[in-house]
C-alpha cells in the first residue's frame, strides 16, 4: 500500500512557494476555474485542509465525522465567505492548515491507514490521495505558478485511473498523460473526444 505523504508535502511546498507572490491585487483577481477568485482557491484549500485534519483526528479516535460541518452547502458558504479576506489572512490560514495537515498525518501509522472515514464512506488513505488531487489541481487554478503541464508523470497516470469513470460508457479512447489535465476539466478536449460524465 503506497501512501502519497511525501507527493502531498511537495504539493505543499509548492503551494507555499506561490502564496509568497500573491498581494492584494492577486488575490482579488480571476483564477482559472470560472467564478471564482485566486481568494476563493485560498480559502478552498484552506477549508479543506481543515476539514481532512478532522477526518484523521477522528479516524485516529476510533470514529468518523462529516468532512464538512453542513455537508456541501456548508462548504460553499464558508468559500464565499472568507474568499474577500486581506492577503495576508488568507496566506496565513493556508500556511497554517495545510502544516496542521501534515502534522497528523505525522501520527498516522502504517495500519491506520486502513481506518473508516466519512468522505466517500472510505479510509484514510483515500483523504491523502484526495490532498494530493486537491493541492496539485487547484495549485494550478491559482494560475501564477505551476500549469498542468508540470504534473509529474505519476500523478498524472493517478488522475487517468481516478477519473477514468468520467469517460462515458462504450467510449474506447486511447489515453496519454497529457490527457490527465482534459479529464480534470483544465484543457480542453481533442475534437474527437466525448463530453465528460460528473466528477466521479
Amino acid at each position: 500500500m503506497r501512501v502519497p505523504v511525501e507527493a502531498v508535502r511537495r504539493s505543499v511546498d509548492r503551494l507555499h512557494e506561490v502564496l509568497g507572490q500573491l498581494d492584494e491585487h492577486a488575490v482579488r483577481g480571476a483564477s482559472a476555474l470560472p467564478g471564482w477568485t485566486r481568494g476563493h482557491v485560498l480559502t478552498h484549500l484552506s477549508d479543506f485542509s481543515r476539514a481532512m485534519t478532522r477526518q484523521a483526528e477522528y479516524a485516529l479516535a476510533g470514529k468518523t465525522i462529516e468532512v464538512y460541518d453542513g455537508g456541501r452547502s456548508g462548504r460553499d458558504a464558508g468559500i464565499e465567505a472568507g474568499a474577500g479576506r486581506p492577503v495576508d489572512v488568507l496566506v496565513k490560514a493556508v500556511r497554517t492548515d495545510t502544516a496542521d495537515l501534515l502534522r497528523v498525518w505525522e501520527q498516522v501509522g502504517p495500519d491506520d491507514w486502513a481506518r473508516p472515514v466519512a468522505y466517500r464512506d472510505g479510509d484514510l488513505l483515500g483523504t491523502a490521495y484526495c490532498a494530493w488531487r486537491e493541492f496539485e489541481i487547484h495549485l494550478t487554478d491559482l494560475d501564477v505558478g505551476p500549469s498542468p503541464d508540470e504534473w509529474t508523470d505519476e500523478f498524472r497516470l493517478h488522475l487517468l485511473d481516478f477519473l477514468g469513470p468520467r469517460i462515458p460508457a462504450g467510449v474506447q479512447l486511447e489515453l496519454q498523460p497529457a490527457d490527465a489535465a482534459w479529464l480534470a476539466g483544465r484543457t480542453a478536449p481533442r475534437p474527437d473526444y466525448p463530453e465528460l460524465l460528473p466528477w466521479p
